[in-house]
């Protein structure tokens, strides 16, 4: 054998002993300084499977924020901490990867649990271990998304155990949204003259049944600012999914194939979903963070909901500045209007 050789094969062998490492190791988060601090990657049995809860704050002592992410399938945990040094130090703020997503993906998980009711069995299953776990009667949950579709059920099911219920790019009538988004995309394209888009927009139309007419329709929503208003926040986005420190090498490259099967099971169960019909009422304070130029759910429903919506208290917080992600688009402002919700607790 030449020498050459010898030398490949003992860098490729390198190459695999290095990335087996990195693949096994479980992740981890930087520390938070302090004696009542926690910084922490667990592992819990949720639902009969295992899933992942980033928590993180200041002072355990602090309420507790449940973030609830959207999708289905689109974990926040990569990103958690482009938003959270100011809630850190107000609550003890926690990022569940639900089944199926992120750190939370197995063979493990049936597929046929994959469903809504199940998601909210899950998301109830987490908030009870966290009042155990930090020894809070309620805690405060922030729905993302598809987030805020399990986030406003469970919400509207157990509002035992919650402060208050933040909706955030709050999902109302699916198949409504899903119109008006696709409408205003296909407006957006024709003032555009882009051919190309509106080829693939009258084939990709709501509702979709493949999801790649989806992911097709999110593409052209994308490129006229209709889900990230900026595209540095979509670029910061992406990286943190190759970057962040609480994922495995394996974490990473099963991201986005974990997304795509997961959406692709959950997104027909609760395409017929309605609010303004099947929530008329909260018994909880609740409040709906809503990015002004937010197409991938649109906000003007929200507002329809609001004009019959009844709960102890409710309000419309604006980002002017954001679409469908305030927290990523607006850090600072999106903490602030968090840790204002503290005088909720009940």
């Amino acid at each position: 054998m030449s020498d050459a050789r010898r030398y490949a094969l003992v860098a490729v062998a390198l190459i695999v002993i290095v990335a087996t490492t990195f693949a096994l190791r479980p992740g981890s988060t930087p520390p938070i300084e302090g004696p009542n601090a926690i910084s922490s990657l667990e592992a819990v049995e949720i639902g009969g499977v295992e899933q992942w809860l980033l928590i993180r704050g200041r002072d355990t002592h602090n309420p507790v924020l449940l973030f609830v992410h959207g999708g289905p399938g689109m974990a926040s945990m990569p990103t958690a901490r482009q938003f959270s040094d100011a809630i850190e130090e107000e609550f003890v703020v926690v990022h569940w990867d639900q089944r199926g997503a992120g750190k939370s993906c197995s063979s493990d998980v049936p597929p046929e649990s994959l469903n809504v009711d199940r998601y909210v069995a899950d998301l109830l299953e987490v908030a009870d271990h966290l009042r155990e776990r930090f020894g809070d009667e309620k805690i405060f949950l922030l729905g993302h998304s598809w987030g805020s579709v399990i986030g406003a059920i469970a919400a509207e099911q157990a509002p035992e155990r919650f402060h208050a219920y933040v909706g955030m790019g709050q999902v109302v009538d699916m198949t409504r949204g899903e119109e008006i988004s696709h409408a205003w995309v296909v407006e957006r394209a024709t003032e555009d003259g882009n051919e190309q888009a509106l080829r693939d927009l009258e084939t990709a139309r709501p509702p979709y049944d493949r999801p790649q007419d989806l992911v097709a329709h999110r593409r052209w929503l994308g490129h006229y600012g209709g889900d990230v208003l900026t595209r540095d926040a979509m670029a910061r986005g992406i990286q943190a999914v190759f970057t962040a420190q609480e994922y495995t090498l394996n974490d990473r490259f099963g991201f986005y194939f974990c997304l795509l099967e997961t959406l692709d099971r959950v997104w027909t169960t609760f395409d017929d979903l309605n609010f303004i019909e099947r929530i008329p009422a909260f018994e909880l304070p609740v409040r709906f963070f809503l990015g002004r130029h937010d197409y991938n759910v649109p906000s003007i429903l929200v507002e329809e909901w609001m004009q019959t919506l009844q709960a102890p208290s409710r309000d419309i917080v604006w980002f002017e500045e954001s679409a469908h992600l305030p927290n990523i688009e607006e850090p600072a402002r999106f903490q602030r209007e968090l840790i204002a919700l503290k005088s909720l607790a009940r």
